[in-house]
């Protein structure tokens, strides 16, 4: 008999598709998007291991849970994605990160036309080819996670972890800090995202785009920085 704890038969049939949509390897371009914590590297705020994890609690409860979670969560629950694409394009005032999730959910609209097609995916991606939708990033990915069977539990934890992960990856190269810093970082992060997936279950429509003054404001400065690493 085999053993299921090591058994991949075992494992959900989505869940290496998973991990390759997840991969901080996919070519998304988010390498190159700070969302606004190099705002706070240019005016000394942000320095060190202990004070990027502080801004990342914040950005993950903040801004992660009352935009891109809750859309994540909204498609999963029917609403259409056309309405969530409008209201993520009205709600996203800071340009650089409008233009950001933008352009990383195209790309990731191309890359799961290729590897994980399904006729949501192609609706989307040609409601935003015919220009009558943006394209934004959780919206991409939730279509191709919903396609691929996984449940609303595991997209929006993989969803959240994921964009820890690159924006701490980005931290390590941009502050800098040791690769060893960005690992206990991301540890700590997972009980910030799991909690942030619970919190995100009982919100309302009236919740979305609730997101921190501060962090919008850090956003809109990035665009006017003297010298920048990143695109947002």
């Amino acid at each position: 008999m085999p053993n299921t704890a090591t058994d991949p038969a075992s494992a959900p049939a989505y869940q290496l598709a998973l991990q390759q949509l997840t991969d901080s390897a996919l070519p998304t371009g988010a390498f190159a998007h700070s969302l606004g914590f190099e705002t706070y590297i240019d005016r000394g705020l942000v320095h060190d291991e202990n004070s990027f994890g502080v801004w990342l609690t914040a950005f993950i409860g903040q801004q992660l849970t009352y935009s891109d979670g809750l859309a994540i969560r909204f498609l999963y629950e029917g609403t259409p994605v056309t309405e969530l694409d409008e209201l993520l394009s009205a709600q996203l005032l800071p340009r650089q990160l409008r233009e950001a999730s933008i352009k990383m959910g195209t790309r990731l609209l191309e890359i799961g036309s290729e590897v994980f097609p399904s006729p949501g995916l192609e609706l989307y991606r040609d409601l935003v080819t015919t220009g009558r939708a943006a394209g934004h990033q959780p919206l991409a990915f939730a279509v191709v996670a919903r396609s691929l069977g996984v449940p609303l539990d595991g997209a929006l934890a993989a969803y959240l972890f994921a964009c820890a992960t690159s924006l701490t990856q980005n931290a390590v190269r941009a502050i800098p800090l040791g690769q060893n810093a960005g690992q206990r970082l991301l540890r700590r992060a997972s009980d910030d995202v799991a909690a942030a997936a619970g919190q995100i279950g009982h919100l309302t429509l009236d919740d979305f785009g609730a997101v921190s003054p501060g962090l919008e404001i850090s956003q809109m400065r990035h665009e006017h920085q003297r010298a920048r690493m990143f695109m947002s």
